[in-house]
């Protein structure tokens, strides 16, 4: 083989192997975008993930959490939407990756996004102000049903409107033949802030947005929405609604992410790896059970076809409830 053949063939290795070998990463801060409030789940889990790739090194660039929740986080869809092909933006979807579009008919459905890893399923429980009388979910909608049609009829406070929190109302309504004043607002911390203020009688809320005020003894949780009772910690003492009033009224929230339209594939092998490393850690394994989150990791697939079977599940829901947008 002739010299300059073989100097050819040691320069092609020399750039081949190298590029071929290199997987992607960040090269800049990740926008990690929250389309919902400050201090409700979605944004607690942002900002925990955050934290946990900074502790245990697992990015070589920040993750930088931004709050847009305008619209019922119609304004974080549309931002992500717009970033096609952007490897260095995802977003923190709660359900309302389906209420929002059904509901308000803003121009965007979850397929415009690239699904990266299912995180955790998120619960919801009944929750009333510790200084009231009401020890169970049976005293409590018996004092629902007594004001009902009155001036002081019960409010319910939830976050959003026609979001998770309103259909988890509406369906408790349907089913004990209630009637409730829904009052809205922009996150789930918010929603607990305001029950500890006596400014709503209950909440749906998430379990990691009013667990402090639990643990602080201004909350009281009544019943969980879900077909068991939550297997971890003192949350193991609250009965299901079913159990406590008969009515088999159950609902789970997603807590996924997702990337920019046509996100390069190297870049979602990635993050899934990424996401993947973070559920693993023990700060994570205590953010769920002190929170109440079932771990449900998923990606690929199995990710995609939870998620097309929950967009039929809450176009059900929602045209059961009058959420749709007619």
């Amino acid at each position: 083989m002739k010299l300059d053949t073989v100097v050819a063939l040691v320069l092609a290795l020399l750039i081949v192997i190298p590029a071929s070998a290199a997987a992607w990463e960040p090269t800049k801060p990740i926008e990690f975008v929250v389309p919902a409030g400050t201090g409700g789940g979605a944004d607690q889990m942002a900002r925990l993930i955050a934290g946990i790739a900074e502790k245990h090194k697992l990015s070589p660039r920040p993750l930088i959490v931004v709050n847009k929740a305008g619209g019922a986080g119609a304004e974080g869809f549309l931002d992500i939407k717009g970033k096609k092909g952007d490897a260095h933006t995802i977003i923190i979807t709660l359900s309302n990756l389906f209420t929002t579009p059904l509901h308000t008919g803003v121009p965007f459905n979850w397929k415009d996004l690239t699904p990266i890893a299912r995180m955790a399923l998120d619960q919801f429980i009944l929750w009333v102000n510790a200084e009231t009388p009401y020890k169970t979910a049976k005293d409590y909608i018996a004092a629902v049903k007594e004001k009902m049609g009155k001036a002081d009829q019960m409010k319910m406070g939830g976050t959003g409107s026609a979001q998770e929190d309103q259909i988890l109302t509406i369906q408790l309504e349907q089913a004990l033949g209630l009637k409730f004043t829904y009052v809205p607002f922009k996150g789930g911390g918010e929603v607990c802030v305001n029950l500890v203020g006596k400014h709503v009688d209950s909440t749906v809320n998430n379990p990691i947005e009013c667990v402090s005020h639990w643990k602080a003894g201004r909350v009281r949780p009544l019943a969980v929405f879900d077909t068991a009772r939550i297997p971890v910690g003192e949350w193991k003492e609250i009965p299901t609604v079913k159990e406590a009033l008969g009515a088999d009224v159950h609902y789970l929230m997603l807590r996924g992410i997702f990337g920019a339209p046509s996100m390069p594939k190297e870049a979602v092998d990635w993050y899934v790896a990424f996401l993947k490393k973070v559920s693993e850690t023990p700060e994570w394994k205590k953010y769920t059970d002190d929170g109440a989150l079932k771990p449900a990791f998923a990606t690929g697939p199995e990710y995609v076809k939870w998620v097309e079977e929950n967009e039929q599940l809450h176009k059900e829901l929602m045209a059961k409830g009058g959420l749709l947008k007619k």
